[in-house]
């Protein structure tokens, strides 16, 4: 057994083991006996600080989608350029899964278990690039385009598509299919590939838009 931690560093050290464990193999994957191990206490230690498993696990969740990503600075030192500032963010999101892989991995597993945490994932850490994409093609597409609310709106979730499963085959999977591609040239790629999406260039990119972060 480990030397007695004070309650506060060894509810910590708990949380830490069980957010690695959950993010590898999701909420039913993992077990009480397992991330004890993990910290090397008995269960009934663990129980005095979480009354179960769900707990324990809401309460990694809770943690880790409540992490914002600040786009401010990304937004305020840019130029007017749209596509300058969506690589900017989009460099601000890919820095913070490069450094904690387990942010994504833990993302994608409340998606699969139905947890209520997810909502807080897509406020804290991708509502800002929907809200900037959207106002952004409201400024600058054709008001003449069919559907062009609906158009406007998918665009926001493709572009957070896209950047998903790229980190998701970098850092996810067993070969990174896209290791000869840095951070930053990932990022600009998959705002070009967007912008070609979307079918805008360069003549409509020279306006600033503004979001509040």
């Amino acid at each position: 057994m480990n030397q007695r931690m004070p309650a506060h560093q060894r509810r910590d050290s708990i949380l830490e083991a069980a957010m690695k464990l959950f993010a590898e193999k999701g909420f039913h994957g993992v077990s009480i006996d397992e991330i004890a191990r993990q910290v090397d206490v008995s269960p009934a230690i663990l129980y005095r600080h979480f009354a179960s498993k769900q707990q324990l696990y809401d309460t990694v969740l809770q943690n880790m989608s409540g992490r914002r990503e600040s786009y401010v600075d990304t937004v305020v030192n840019s130029s007017t350029s749209f596509e300058d500032v969506l690589i900017g963010m989009t460099q601000v999101y890919i820095k913070s899964v490069t450094d904690n892989p387990d942010l994504l991995r833990i993302e994608l597993q409340s998606l699969l278990d139905g947890s209520s945490a997810t909502n807080e994932f897509f406020k804290n850490r991708w509502k800002s690039f929907t809200d900037y994409i959207e106002f952004s093609l409201n400024e600058r597409m054709s008001h003449d385009i069919p559907n062009r609310e609906i158009t406007i709106m998918a665009a926001g979730l493709m572009f957070q598509g896209m950047l998903r499963e790229a980190l998701a085959q970098k850092f996810l999977q067993p070969h990174d299919r896209l290791e000869d591609l840095s951070m930053e040239e990932l990022s600009q790629e998959l705002v070009a590939l967007f912008l070609r999406a979307v079918g805008m260039n360069k003549s409509h990119l020279s306006r600033k838009a503004v979001i509040k972060v």
